[in-house]
């Protein structure tokens, strides 16, 4: 039996393959094509009448009548589309809103519409049958597949539904995979991370489990619970089977050398590069760790080279026009109504047929090294909030992640230069953690899901930060302390200055 089904699949995805590969040569085309059929569907709609898009017939047309725009810029479309209205950015209303902490405007709602919701599915199985073409392995067939993921509980507003992406994704698990598929609905829809997870784990530990999916921090929390649990060392004892993880979103790199530990042995992974806004590429070679771009998922792209990036006239680029090894910001005009949109993502060109990228970072200062998504305008809030209300004279501080502490969980360091400051450092964390988060949700989760701990301080001696950007060459003028990082490149150096 499982070798018709593997043989079918292997027959199935050779020939999606070829048909995707066959059209390497034409994706600046058909991003055109692409464009221009957006553009047309949308000429009737609030955003499109405003905008003039009966006059868009070229790229050129389109650069001239759509600026590019953040979030904030769409928050007026969006509000009206969340009080029920039809016909603003989209023909029609949305089906879902995806509810997501942005990078650079906080709680951030997506629409996704009849029209962009497919692509979401269409890219996850292409890259799984891109897996199974290249490496000819189809073992994980034979087995359980999860993915740790939010919530499918849905808020209805006026007509739409609302909630998480990974929670409106698992909605729309394709029927063939639904009976391989865990965790069952009514423990993905456990509101308590710990609690979600220890079931999780109930769930799982006898199940034959070949692929796992999700973000790094989750995972790996899942992984420490089953070992728990099952009173073994590693996972590879659990999950005999267990050969394909697939995660998104967040840089896995700080991660592979205690995943390898946790599981055991090396396993094969599979990058994605998934947003609320459009999945835009996958990993589709084990061999390169460039990600095949979405061409023809009904996303037309822009590139704006980073170090032009607020420039007045900062050049914007099709496909058709972008080089290798240069850094681009990443814009978008989706089929779900979003236009000239900067995700704030950060990406350079590996090959340019196919398009590959690799994910470079994002435009603006952020941390995410656990799917926080925490930005400056959180912490510089938080920090000042919290110095206003109980008279704390802070000059400098700078926030990085601690992914991998000798004890306790992985957690947030800020690292303060106090001007005067006596009380208790342990109350004045809280106090921090408390503000952050009421400002971001995804960090809430992770505190009340003991994926991490509180915020830590690390006290920095006086003149200390100005001893450092002298020490860099970065003292004066324009340069700044970064206010967050999402790496520990910064904090690092700063170390020699830690007050006792």
């Amino acid at each position: 039996m499982f070798f018709l089904k593997s043989l079918i699949a292997k027959v199935f995805a050779h020939i999606v393959v070829r048909n995707i590969e066959n059209s390497y040569e034409k994706a600046s085309n058909i991003q055109i094509k692409i464009l221009k059929d957006i553009v047309r569907k949308a000429k009737k709609t609030e955003f499109g009448k405003k905008h003039n898009f009966h006059k868009i017939n070229n790229y050129s047309d389109f650069k001239k009548q759509i600026p590019v725009r953040d979030y904030e810029d769409f928050r007026f479309y969006i509000d009206k589309i969340k009080n029920g209205k039809k016909n603003i950015l989209w023909p029609g209303k949305p089906i879902y809103l995806a509810k997501t902490s942005g990078t650079t405007s906080g709680v951030k709602l997506i629409p996704i519409t009849k029209d962009s919701m497919p692509s979401h599915i269409k890219s996850s199985r292409d890259a799984l049958l891109f897996y199974i073409n290249k490496t000819k392995k189809t073992d994980f067939l034979k087995g359980k597949t999860i993915f740790i993921q939010g919530s499918p509980k849905l808020e209805n507003i006026n007509g739409i539904l609302v909630g998480r992406l990974s929670g409106i994704v698992a909605h729309h698990i394709p029927f063939y995979l639904k009976k391989n598929n865990l965790p069952t609905f009514k423990t993905n829809s456990i509101s308590d991370w710990e609690d979600k997870i220890n079931k999780i784990c109930q769930e799982t530990l006898n199940m034959n489990m070949t692929v796992i999916g999700g973000i790094p921090s989750w995972v790996q929390m899942y992984f420490e619970k089953l070992i728990i649990l099952s009173k073994k060392t590693q996972i590879d004892e659990i999950f005999k089977s267990f050969n394909l993880y697939i995660y998104g979103g967040v840089n896995f790199e700080p991660y592979r050398i205690i995943f390898k530990k946790l599981i055991g042995k090396k396993i094969d992974t599979i990058e994605f590069f998934p947003a609320s806004e459009g999945f835009f590429a996958y990993q589709n070679n084990q061999n390169d760790k460039g990600l095949l771009l979405e061409f023809n998922s009904g996303i037309f792209y822009e590139f704006i080279k980073t170090d032009e990036f607020e420039s007045e006239n900062a050049k914007r680029f099709s496909l058709k026009e972008v080089e290798l090894d240069v850094n681009y910001v990443l814009i978008i005009s989706t089929n779900a109504g979003l236009w000239a949109y900067n995700t704030g993502d950060t990406v350079m060109f590996t090959s340019l047929i196919p398009p590959k990228i690799i994910v470079t970072g994002r435009y603006k200062h952020f941390i995410s090294a656990f799917g926080e998504h925490v930005i400056s305008s959180e912490v510089e809030q938080s920090i000042s909030e919290i110095a206003k209300e109980k008279n704390i004279n802070i000059k400098e501080f700078t926030v990085a992640p601690k992914v991998n502490p000798k004890k306790g969980l992985p957690h947030h360091e800020w690292w303060i230069e106090f001007e005067s400051f006596t009380s208790n450092y342990y109350h004045l964390q809280i106090l921090i953690d408390k503000k952050m988060q009421d400002k971001n949700l995804y960090y809430k989760d992770l505190i009340k899901g003991k994926v991490l701990d509180t915020l830590k301080i690390i006290r920095v001696k006086k003149g200390g930060f100005n001893k450092y950007m002298k020490s860099l060459g970065r003292f004066g003028g324009q340069n700044k302390v970064p206010r967050l990082s999402n790496n520990r490149n910064f904090v690092d150096g700063l170390k020699k200055y830690k007050a006792k």
